[in-house]
């Protein structure tokens, strides 16, 4: 055996300090490298896999790694790939913060994307400002756009529910009439819900004749259907998500509520239509996204396709969507900014214009709110074509920044 030298025999005692020295090395090699972008690009995903939420927020799980896999499948970043870190926030915004602050300071993300409660984002999006970790927001909330919670690390894919409300009111209150009640779920997306409901309703000329709140998990509406068949209203906005959504709606629909009122959800989901059935039939609603625009938008073709492949021919739902737009914002922004770092990416968000999986979005400098369009859809059970064909889209605001509430008003300077 030759040494270094060229020389047959053992090892020499260069050779072998040489070595040494370089394994004694290794480790503060390894994480020099890592700082200065060797390793995985790390990307946090808190969301809700246990509770209420659990089948939208599994969903957003589904279509987040398909936004990782296509990263991967085109080289990733000079190389680098991308990992999805999934926790389980479990609905509740101490949980949340103790995940993220997990991911960020014991897994070493890169980026958090994820949530699926208003509360809860603000929870991750507090401990993510502090610490200058880019956060993509998936879920509904107004708060989140306001100056008070607002980071410059701040971003927010969803819809938010002046957006959401708003477009929904302008399109049910001239059709089906201008008395109005709400059964609001008691927190932060209820609330701000029924915010955008009345706020749109103002210049319609709407009367508010009751806003009943209920807890969220409720099981039983019985209590405050009568008050509210009692008060005749045109229409009912039902102001809750999940599983509230689908007992809130069969309840009122075995009570006989649609023989003369408007059921009327802000965000009609696709996994509570199918869990609920027929009692959704005639439902309004608004939503972010719906398979359907496959049949007008290529690049909805294009996800739903991918989709299919990678789950046995299902179809995303909407916040599904969201979880892949959310991650794939994200992605598309590193590879703009040819980078990892914080700065760069922000700077390569801001200037992001895209269209993904809907039609075109950006995000707005002030508050980085995602300008997009508000789908207005219906639910079916006549006529579907399969078991996914339950809504028809019957109107579609297009994104324009005059339907968000101004910057000013939300506390940004100009």
């Amino acid at each position: 055996m030759a040494d270094e030298t060229g020389r047959s025999g053992a090892f020499s005692r260069r050779g072998l300090l040489q070595g040494g020295a370089l394994a004694l090395a290794a480790p503060a090699l390894m994480r020099r490298a890592w700082a200065q972008g060797a390793g995985p690009i790390r990307i946090g995903f808190p969301v809700p896999l246990t509770g209420a939420f659990g089948a939208e927020a599994n969903d957003q799980v589904r279509a987040a790694q398909i936004a990782v896999k296509e990263f991967n499948a085109a080289g990733g970043l000079d190389g680098r790939m991308a990992e999805l870190l999934v926790r389980d926030d479990k609905l509740n915004p101490g949980e949340a913060a103790t995940r993220t602050l997990e991911l960020i300071e014991k897994d070493k993300v890169n980026f958090l994307v994820g949530a699926l409660s208003a509360a809860v984002t603000l929870s991750v999006n507090n401990v993510a400002r502090e610490r200058g970790v880019l956060y993509n927001s998936i879920s509904q909330s107004d708060a989140i756009n306001e100056a008070k919670d607002f980071g410059r690390t701040t971003f927010h894919e969803a819809l938010n529910p002046h957006m959401t409300a708003g477009a929904v009111g302008r399109y049910v209150f001239p059709k089906h009439g201008k008395r109005v009640a709400f059964l609001t779920a008691d927190y932060a997306y209820g609330h701000e819900m029924v915010r955008g409901f009345r706020r749109a309703g103002e210049a319609l000329g709407i009367e508010v004749v009751a806003d009943i709140r209920h807890p969220i998990g409720a099981s039983d509406y019985s209590a405050f259907l009568p008050r509210l068949a009692a008060l005749k209203p045109d229409v009912l906005c039902l102001c809750n998500f999940g599983r509230d959504q689908v007992v809130s709606i069969q309840q009122a629909t075995e009570f006989g509520l649609k023989r003369t009122t408007k059921l009327v959800a802000p965000v009609l989901l696709f996994t509570a239509r199918k869990a609920g059935g027929d009692a959704f039939e005639g439902v309004v609603g608004g939503t972010s996204y719906y398979w359907r625009l496959e049949d007008s938008v290529p690049t909805a073709k294009a996800f739903n396709d991918a989709f299919r492949a990678a789950y046995n021919g299902a179809v995303p739902s909407d916040y599904g969507a969201l979880g892949y737009a959310g991650v794939r914002s994200v992605l598309e922004s590193v590879k703009a900014a040819k980078s990892t770092d914080t700065d760069k990416v922000i700077a390569a968000m801001e200037a992001l214009r895209a269209d993904f999986y809907k039609g075109p979005q950006y995000f707005r400098a002030c508050d980085h709110q995602s300008v997009q369009s508000v789908l207005i859809v219906e639910s079916k059970h006549k006529d579907q074509k399969g078991p996914d064909d339950v809504f028809t889209i019957v109107g579609t605001e297009q994104p324009d920044e005059a339907r968000l509430r101004t910057c000013a008003e939300l506390g940004h300077k100009a």
